[in-house]
């Protein structure tokens, strides 16, 4: 048996998971156990109760010619009807009147039919008995079993009326059953005989074929073992069946995402590790420098004290970004929406570029459509607009220009960020807004974790906003996404434009 799993009951101590049947177990009882059940139908039916069921079968038979001979009782050729019915079912059938005379007779029981013996001795024993359990039954027909304990034979009497031309007749028929007892033992001894071959065949069968499905689950499991343990490259095998290949597709591809998770966290850590090193060798720099140095000189001091500010400002940056990550990612954050207008937000947002445009020589360029009104959470849309457009000036490339566009649909508002910047490979391109992505060619010197493209993704998935890029390698990239909840900025006209309409 495989080692079983186990999961963390304390800090200090495991609680060992209950042992359960194996698969391999559990195929080969499920298919023993139907195997049995198949085995106990067929004697039931093989062996209790043929000699009821045939018996059963011969009283519709002989319901069959009742109802044949009725339909044909004025027929010219009865009496080869009644003949053909008592060859083919090897019975006796008798039409008498309401006195018993016999008005026509077929007989293929021979000697052995005891209504032919009533009409051969002139003496109606049984034809009488059963004229008069008929007419005193108040039924329209009657059947019995008789038992000959001297010749140890059964028969089958049926008795039922009909009618000539309006007038009653009795019509007996009469077939022996006792050809089941013969049968009945040849199907006996061959059952026991079946059932010894059958239930072998099953025990190799159902072992084989627990083995053979169970196989590839075990090496699926001896794989995830080694996963478990931290071997990401390993392989799951699934091969014989549709299920179980769909299953080792699913594993084999969980097993990429979390190695490549697991690598992207690990560079998380260290982009994170350096932009906090950065900032906080600065902080105790100057802090330093104001103690040995500039303390005495207000100039100076003010200017190391600054970069201190600017240094912790870096820092609550970096943080507030993780954490909002955070709360994005366990579904924590909670929209409050409102409405607000597209082409106002965006003048807001851009205005606090300026410093970049004057300063650094930045060319930050927004071509806007007519105003809209959206409904959404107004303070995480910004935050959207910042964390692409701060992208694009990071990647932006040599002209330093960002590119932003409004275009109007009919429902909805397409925001456009674009760059001209080095682009994005294909390879890369799935990777560039999960959680840990940064492209190794961002300057150092540039603010950002790598995780603001994944804010991104946490706020419009949020929002059920449509988003994407394209990008394409030497020619920079486009990052848009689409506000659905927006309608048309409806003006309300003003006195003046009043005065002049009514002029």
């Amino acid at each position: 048996m495989k080692r079983l799993f186990s999961r963390k009951k304390s800090d200090n101590a495991v609680e060992p998971v209950k042992k359960q049947k194996s698969l391999v177990t559990y195929i080969w009882i499920s298919f023993m156990v139907f195997t049995i059940i198949i085995l106990l139908l067929l004697w039931l039916f093989q062996y209790f109760f043929i000699e009821m069921y045939y018996q059963s079968m011969k009283v519709r038979d002989l319901e069959s010619c009742a109802e044949q001979i009725s339909e044909n009782i004025d027929s010219y050729n009865l009496d080869a009807l009644i003949n053909s019915l008592a060859f083919q079912n090897s019975a006796t059938i008798l039409i008498t009147d309401t006195l018993g005379n016999v008005e026509h007779n077929a007989n293929y029981l021979g000697r052995f039919s005891y209504f032919n013996a009533d009409v051969e001795k002139k003496f109606g024993q049984y034809i009488y008995k059963f004229r008069n359990r008929l007419l005193n039954s108040g039924k329209n027909s009657i059947s019995e079993i008789y038992e000959n304990k001297e010749t140890e034979s059964k028969e089958l009497f049926y008795v039922t009326k009909i009618e000539l031309n309006g007038t009653p007749k009795l019509l007996f028929l009469e077939s022996s059953v006792e050809p089941v007892d013969s049968t009945s033992k040849i199907i006996k001894e061959q059952l026991i005989f079946i059932t010894f071959i059958l239930f072998e065949l099953a025990f190799i069968i159902a072992l084989f074929m627990s083995k053979r499905i169970a196989r590839p689950i075990v090496k699926i499991t001896e794989s995830a073992e080694k996963f478990a343990e931290g071997n990401y490259d390993v392989h799951f095998e699934g091969e014989g069946y549709e299920e179980v290949q769909e299953l080792s597709n699913v594993l084999n591809h969980a097993g990429q995402e979390v190695k490549k998770v697991t690598d992207l966290r690990r560079d998380l850590i260290a982009n994170v590790s350096h932009d906090l090193r950065t900032p906080l060798t600065m902080i105790k720099a100057y802090a330093e420098m104001i103690r040995d140095l500039s303390g005495d000189d207000p100039k100076k001091r003010a200017e190391h004290i600054q970069v201190i500010i600017d240094e912790s400002d870096r820092l609550a940056f970096l943080v507030n970004d993780i954490l909002e990550l955070s709360k994005l990612e366990s579904s924590n954050a909670e929209l409050s929406l409102s409405e607000f207008s597209v082409c106002d937000k965006m003048n807001d947002v851009l205005s606090r570029y300026q410093i970049l445009i004057e300063r650094d020589g930045y060319n930050i360029k927004y071509y806007k459509d007519d105003d809209r009104i959206c409904l959404a959470d107004e303070m995480k849309i910004e935050q959207v607009l910042y964390n692409l457009i701060n992208n694009a000036v990071n990647y932006c490339g040599d002209d330093k220009t960002v590119i932003i566009r409004q275009i109007n649909e009919k429902d909805r508002v397409r925001i456009e960020v674009i760059d001209h910047g080095e682009g994005i490979s294909k390879e890369l391109m799935p990777l560039v807004f999960d959680r840990y992505y940064r492209d190794k060619k961002v300057a150092r010197d540039k603010v950002g974790t790598g995780i603001g493209l994944s804010i991104v993704k946490g706020i419009l998935k949020s929002h059920e906003f449509p988003f994407g890029v394209s990008s394409e390698e030497g020619k920079g990239s486009m990052f848009w996404f689409e506000m659905t909840n927006t309608k048309p900025l409806i003006k309300e006209a003003s006195l003046e434009d009043n005065n002049t309409e009514n002029n």
